[in-house]
């Protein structure tokens, strides 16, 4: 396939609606999108998925029927660590996540929530002002986001192919996003909530990037890592891992991809 450069107009995936996982409500400043031109030289590979929603086994809530009263096997225990979802790895068979509400339209994974909301507090006792512009999707929402994606691409005379490949660096194909888990997060400052790589020069970014293996999270795709990831650097995405791995992550600097393959 012939690689074309292009100057390409990057719409984020979502919007920035604020959400803070506190009583205080967002002003509509701080729920604008925004778009990015940036130059695109390069497509990878990747397979076309369709994928249903799935279950992810979950630990015995306090008080419910042991696996010896029921017969049943025990349930394993949930390992954050263990759920791989990237550009070659679809979520799993049988995964759906339990879900809550963190406010602001946006849901998590139960078992995050605590987690997400201390990150997220600590950060504004320090002075800054971290949102959550993107949770949870579903897996057809994820559909029409990658569907517009490759619509933009097709815009600049790409083939529907080549097109879908370029798309897949930016947002991921449906089955095929973290943003299924449950688990992962795009935070951004509230007073830049474009998704573009000045991101990272934010107050915000910079506390959370130093600080959230604490909480049991991981900068997702780190800027170093693009080729072990499969994704492009994106300083905002964050994916809980629990503490454990995430504080062997933060010290060997290696991605999620690299700590599940280690010997």
């Amino acid at each position: 396939m012939t690689t074309k450069i292009i100057e390409y107009t990057y719409y984020p995936e979502e919007s920035a609606s604020a959400t803070t996982l506190a009583p205080e409500t967002q002003t509509d400043s701080q729920s604008t999108a925004s778009v990015e031109t940036t130059t695109v030289t390069e497509a990878i590979s990747q397979p076309v998925v369709t994928s249903a929603e799935t279950h992810l086994p979950l630990e015995s809530d306090s008080g419910s029927v042991s696996a010896s009263e029921s017969g049943s096997e025990p349930e394993p225990a949930f390992d954050p660590a263990a759920l791989l979802v990237n550009p070659v790895t679809a979520i799993p068979d049988g995964y759906k996540p339990d879900l809550v509400s963190i406010g602001n339209g946006q849901q998590a994974d139960h078992r995050v929530k605590d987690a997400l909301e201390a990150m997220l507090t600590d950060c504004r006792k320090a002075g800054y002002n971290p949102v959550v512009c993107s949770s949870y999707r579903t897996i057809e929402r994820q559909r029409t986001l990658f569907e517009n994606e490759t619509k933009i691409f097709m815009e600049y005379g790409y083939d529907r192919l080549e097109a879908e490949e370029f798309a897949a660096k930016w947002t991921a194909r449906p089955g095929y996003s973290e943003h299924h888990t449950g688990l992962a997060f795009d935070i951004v400052s509230a007073s830049y909530q474009k998704l573009d790589y000045s991101q990272e020069n934010t107050p915000e970014q910079k506390w959370l990037m130093k600080n959230c293996y604490n909480y049991g999270f991981i900068l997702r795709y780190p800027d170093d890592k693009t080729e072990i990831t499969g994704r492009n650097y994106e300083p905002w995405h964050y994916r809980y891992v629990g503490l454990e791995a995430a504080a062997e992550i933060a010290e060997k600097q290696i991605t999620l991809e690299e700590y599940l393959t280690q010997e």
